[in-house]
């Protein structure tokens, strides 16, 4: 594949983005138009490549150096590694990259078994919640709500019809590999058969209920755990909660099943900021409090706490309420509650406030403006 689309537009990430942010960006568009999911569909197989080549290349900390100085021309004549995606299988792609489904794989990629025998491994799945601050605070629990491919309860995942059996392959004799010539014919390679799509066998008489693909989309909730001191964009793995197997890796799902990532978003807050385990707060105050000093009740996410604000307190002063601010994920140690001052300007006056203003400021000898008039004076003035 020769993309010409910027690899951070591919992924959908900012150019800023670390090294998990695009892992999980790529973790979710190949999941999305992986060609099990989209058979027969070659433009999510096209995206699916894509993708990956856009992976290959910023998950690699010297090539992704390369193309943020010169774009694609850095792998045009420059000698930097690059793979020719659009001569490569969709599983040979998957393999390449199946460090970032975890267990060493996210779909028929998995671990060893015994012996050292490779084991199948399912897809790992996404999804999102979203929880607020005092959710944050005191921990909480979560419904969620996904679809996964599971194997067909009709057909057991072999995808023929109850009462028949699908038929060995007659392009790969059951192998479920083919060998085809590379450049010139100067070395061979071995790829997933085209006709059975690596199962070796050929299903004629398709399941009725998941027309021979093995698997159905099937709803399923879970209650999770959302553990105090989270920060909003980690996820919380629930193992084996994904899906099975691929069809071609293992027709009735045995193996190990991908595991389910639930990334928590924390919503805003109307009145606080988070830095890490820390609440930032802008905390507003009259001038006279300020001026003299003063004790005023700060709201916290559990409720009020009393501050002295001490005598000539400037604005954008900081005073720290330790303590009160978020639990520590690790250790549980709460964060503190800095408060920034706003002092604000009253913006109505009684008389006898404006009065005792005006005597002050002669103490200050600084300049203010005149009392004003009515409006009928000013009116009379500008006539006269």
């Amino acid at each position: 594949m020769t993309t010409t689309r910027d690899y951070y537009e591919i992924l959908g990430v900012e150019k800023s983005a670390d090294a998990d942010e695009i892992k999980r960006a790529y973790r979710r568009l190949a999941m999305k138009y992986h060609p099990d999911r989209n058979p027969d569909d070659a433009e999510a197989e096209s995206k699916f490549k894509e993708c990956a080549e856009a992976y290959e290349i910023l998950s690699d900390t010297e090539k992704r150096a390369q193309y943020d100085r010169f774009g694609h021309d850095a792998f045009k004549g420059r000698g930097a590694a690059h793979h020719d995606f659009s001569r490569m299988d969709v599983d040979d792609i998957f393999s390449m990259f199946n460090d970032i489904f975890g267990g060493g794989g996210g779909g028929g990629f998995g671990g060893r078994g015994r012996g050292g025998q490779r084991v199948a491994r399912g897809y790992d799945l996404e999804t999102e919640v979203s929880v607020s601050l005092n959710d944050v605070l005191s921990g909480t629990t979560r419904e969620v709500e996904f679809t996964r491919l599971d194997v067909c309860g009709t057909c057991t995942g072999t995808g023929a019809k109850p009462g028949t059996t699908p038929e060995t392959c007659s392009t790969c004799g059951g192998q479920g590999k083919v060998q085809q010539a590379g450049l010139g014919g100067m070395f061979r390679m071995v790829t997933a058969c085209p006709a059975c799509r690596g199962t070796g066998t050929i299903v004629k008489e398709k399941c009725p209920d998941c027309s021979g693909k093995g698997r159905q989309s099937k709803k399923r909730k879970l209650t999770v755990k959302i553990p105090a001191g989270i920060q909003s964009g980690q996820a919380i793995r629930v193992q084996g909660e994904g899906e099975p197997p691929p069809r071609e890796q293992s027709p009735r799902g045995d193996g190990i099943r991908g595991d389910l990532h639930v990334v928590v978003r924390v919503e805003d807050h109307d009145l606080f900021e988070r830095e890490g385990d820390h609440l930032l707060m802008e905390m507003p105050i009259s001038f006279t409090q300020a001026t003299l000093g003063a004790e005023v009740e700060v709201p916290t996410l559990e409720g009020q706490h009393a501050l002295q604000i001490p005598k000539a307190t400037q604005y954008g002063a900081m005073f720290r309420v330790h303590g009160e601010g978020l639990p520590n994920l690790r250790t549980g140690r709460r964060g503190d509650l800095v408060i920034v001052t706003k002092i604000e300007t009253p913006k109505k006056l009684t008389k006898k406030q404006e009065q005792l203003l005006r005597e002050f400021a002669e103490t200050e000898d600084h300049k203010v403006n005149p009392e004003s008039h009515g409006f009928w004076s000013k009116i009379k003035d500008a006539l006269s």
